[in-house]
């Protein structure tokens, strides 16, 4: 059975549901213009090279071909079965209304040809009016965000095995705060955007406290959702200078020191060769010298709940204060 040639490290996520360990590093899926036959292929690339943990989500579009990866990795030998892999996927904004939590997790397995997923997650703290998704969305189909009552509903999804942990993403310490305060399963997990570029001390620590893991997305830098065309982390002259006296790629160095601050890594690549420099990361280290200059990079966040809407229109339901998700 093919493996990588470094094993991936596991962290265990809060106790109770029967959710497995999450593995260190993630194949992420997200894509503007999934193409299935794609994510298909590349799925059952990163499962040859050792990969285990995938990451999904309704709006991706890629639910399907990631299931049927995983099949095809069972019948081919490379899984001895789906219990091998641990699968996230994500509420989306339209479907973030109590009611509706537990039938859209249902057409999310239906989609995967699964029977639970390892982790559910809230996509974003933003309520959309119920319909079909689009992207951008249209400010005035913002609506006010029953957090609470949908917390209620992950947790049920949650009692019925559906979901063996359930958690949040792109979340702030205020909007954890109030899921806490109403939580009798509190959430296992929190992804956000987090990478050298911006790395989110102030979320780590509280979620630390709380026992709240956090990975991260967009790890090396995101998709440019600024619209500069550039990327603070793999451009680093910082990370460039660690990455040749080290030998290893600025990938690997970006993801190595998210993998040391205890964040497990969500990232996207469908080429074989990156993807397996990507599980490089495990029999090395920074040095205290590399962590301090990492330490000063300057900060910058990319993802921002504004770039959900179009620019046209006005939120006639919501203050967009209440939307924000950026958090020093």
């Amino acid at each position: 059975m093919a493996s990588a040639a470094v094993p991936v490290p596991e962290v265990a996520l809060r106790p109770g549901g029967g959710a497995r360990p999450m593995p260190a590093v993630g194949m992420g899926t997200a894509s503007l213009q999934p193409v299935p036959g794609a994510t298909r292929d590349a799925v059952l690339a990163a499962i040859e090279l050792g990969y285990r943990h995938f990451d999904t989500a309704a709006m991706y579009g890629t639910e399907g071909p990631l299931g049927e990866a995983v099949a095809e990795a069972v019948r081919r030998g490379l899984l001895r079965s789906r219990e091998e892999v641990f699968v996230t996927s994500k509420l989306w904004c339209t479907q973030s209304h109590p009611d509706l939590v537990l039938p859209s997790l249902r057409e999310t397995l239906r989609s995967l040809q699964m029977e639970y997923l390892d982790l559910s997650l809230i996509h974003w703290p933003v309520a959309l009016k119920p319909g079909v998704p689009t992207f951008p969305s249209r400010k005035e189909d913002a609506v006010p965000f029953d957090l609470e009552g949908v917390w209620r509903a992950m947790e049920e999804c949650h009692r019925l095995g559906l979901a063996r942990a359930i958690g949040v993403s792109n979340f702030t310490t205020k909007h954890l705060g109030r899921v806490l305060a109403a939580a009798t399963v509190p959430p296992a997990v929190n992804q956000v955007e987090l990478n050298p570029a911006w790395q989110q001390r102030t979320l780590r620590a509280y979620c630390a406290d709380k026992g709240i893991h956090v990975a991260a997305y967009s790890p090396l830098g995101g998709q440019n959702w600024d619209g500069t065309g550039s990327n603070a982390v793999l451009g680093s002259e910082v990370l460039a200078g660690i990455a040749k006296a080290r030998g290893k790629s600025v990938a690997q160095v970006a993801l190595r020191w998210i993998y040391e601050q205890g964040v497990t890594s969500i990232v996207k690549s469908y080429n074989k060769e990156r993807l397996r420099q990507n599980l490089d990361i495990f029999d090395w280290e920074l040095t205290d010298d590399d962590r301090l200059k990492i330490s000063q990079i300057p900060q910058k966040k990319i993802v921002r709940a504004e770039a959900l809407f179009s620019q046209e229109g006005e939120f006639t339901s919501v203050d967009p204060a209440d939307l924000e998700i950026v958090e020093e």
